[in-house]
């Protein structure tokens, strides 16, 4: 079970654009610092404290091969703010719904 704390943790981590490309990154395997850096312009110290804080929401672990110490995506966290936002899905569904009625009503009333 999700506690709020690591939900707290979790949004706070996702609202960075840099922390969420990092973790697009991590979406197609393991990577080094250094290639997680890669993309940016900012230093590797600041790459380091975007993935300090993912790891620390959970996002992100640390394995170790020999010397290298790669990065990689850990989703449960994700599945558990999906799961958060799943419990308000029947809102938005109701209101896409309408939405579509609406646009069909002045389609209709465009084309009489």
């Amino acid at each position: 079970m999700t506690t709020p704390d690591q939900l707290d943790l979790t949004f706070a981590a996702l609202a960075h654009p840099a922390r969420r490309e990092i973790l697009a990154q991590l979406a197609k395997g393991e990577a080094s610092v250094n290639d997680l850096a890669a993309p940016f312009e900012m230093s590797l110290p600041a790459v380091s404290r975007h993935i300090r804080v993912l790891e620390e929401a959970g996002l992100v672990t640390r394995g170790r091969k020999a010397q290298f110490r790669p990065c990689a995506l850990n989703a449960a966290p994700l599945a558990a703010v999906s799961g958060w936002a799943d419990q308000y899905r029947h809102i938005w569904e109701a209101r896409f719904d309408a939405m579509d009625n609406v646009l069909k009503t002045l389609k209709e009333n465009r084309d009489e």
